[in-house]
């Protein structure tokens, strides 16, 4: 890099029910990013997949308001990457303003954005991206796969069953090895969308249709009695690990509209009042787990504490959420780490893999 700003691509959106999530993200980032170091370029990508330049002066809609928010589509110019360019945008001449970008900040979630695909496309437009690689993020996003991994590794996770067809899906076999309560969910998606609580046959069909939307992969997993806390990892080879957060909800339990369309759902408490050897626990459970799951850069990963001390590890976030009440900058913020500094850590860590990994041998 020269001495000039670097030039920082925000991307998001995308094709995910996750969508308005991201939208409220990188209105966060794109406002605590340090303007005086970087250059940035907004790349919203809409419902359909489509990548746009957005007017920077108004690329959002209601963006005060989570349930209205919006892509504001005046005056948008569509753009693609190049591939092997160096992060050079197909569409716009070579000296227009965001015509290349020296680093892409994904803030997607869900599928199309944080299950690897985004990432595969980064990596072959040859720019360093923040965040976790291809398999990190495709890892990260299935729960099945990385359940299976982090029980492998002997880290701690709740019993769990997988449904791959709604019709064959038994509800009595799947009570009698997980116990009711129990929860549906689908295997690619967060934000709590299309989980459910069953207790009953007639909730499980319910839930089972409507998880059945969002994924052809759907995972039951028992549910645990426990406190919901949650840890940031920041880092590649030698990640650190935040304090320790915990969620209060004020809904049956921590589900979109708790996260974020109530303001009242659900109290986050930073730090969280547990003991320090619980803390310690936890934290080194959130590292074993981003290691395990081959994580780069950042993750929040999401925990129950027990009654009795014990830890099990719910899931992990590859890109967390960034909104104004989002617990990884929360997190780090309690830890001494401003958002705009994390911002730059994050981008740093990102220079710092490319550089890496550009220094290996393609060629035998």
């Amino acid at each position: 890099m020269t001495d000039r700003k670097i030039r920082v691509g925000i991307l998001f959106g995308g094709k995910s029910a996750e969508h308005e999530v991201s939208l409220q993200s990188a209105k966060n980032v794109a406002e605590a990013i340090d303007r005086d170091k970087y250059d940035v370029s907004l790349i919203g990508i809409d419902k359909t997949g489509r990548w746009l330049l957005p007017d920077q002066a108004r690329y959002l809609l209601d963006a005060t308001d989570p349930k209205l928010i919006r892509l504001n589509r005046e005056n948008e110019r569509s753009v693609a990457l190049v591939p092997q360019s160096g992060g050079a945008l197909s569409g716009l001449p070579a000296d227009a303003s965001g015509a290349a970008v020296d680093v892409v900040f994904p803030v997607l979630h869900g599928p199309f954005g944080e299950d690897g695909t985004v990432q595969g496309l980064l990596k072959l437009a040859g720019v360093p991206f923040v965040g976790a690689g291809v398999l990190g993020s495709a890892v990260g996003m299935d729960k099945d796969v990385a359940k299976r991994l982090l029980r492998d590794a002997g880290l701690p996770i709740a019993r769990f069953m997988v449904l791959k067809a709604a019709g064959k899906a038994d509800f009595d076999a799947i009570a009698a090895e997980l116990g009711l309560p129990f929860f549906v969910k689908p295997a690619n998606l967060g934000s709590s969308v299309g989980v459910h609580k069953v207790s009953d046959r007639s909730g499980f069909l319910a839930a089972i249709e409507d998880a059945f939307l969002y994924d052809s992969k759907v995972i039951a997993e028992e549910f645990v009695e426990g406190r919901e806390v949650e840890c940031s990892v920041l880092g590649n080879a030698d990640p650190i690990a935040s304090v320790v957060g915990e969620i209060v909800s004020n809904h049956e339990f921590y589900s979109y509209e708790a996260k974020y369309i109530d303001e009242s759902g659900a109290a986050l408490i930073v730090p969280a009042e547990i003991p320090p050897a619980t803390s310690d626990l936890i934290r080194d459970l959130a590292i074993e787990a981003f290691e395990v799951l081959a994580c780069e850069g950042m993750a929040r990963v999401d925990f129950f504490l027990k009654a009795d001390g014990s830890v099990v590890i719910n899931e992990i976030n590859t890109i967390p959420g960034f909104t104004r009440i989002s617990m990884y900058p929360r997190l780090w913020q309690a830890s001494g780490v401003s958002y705009p500094d994390l911002i730059d850590r994050l981008i740093g860590l990102a220079i710092e893999r490319f550089t890496r990994e550009q220094r290996l041998k393609n060629a035998y």
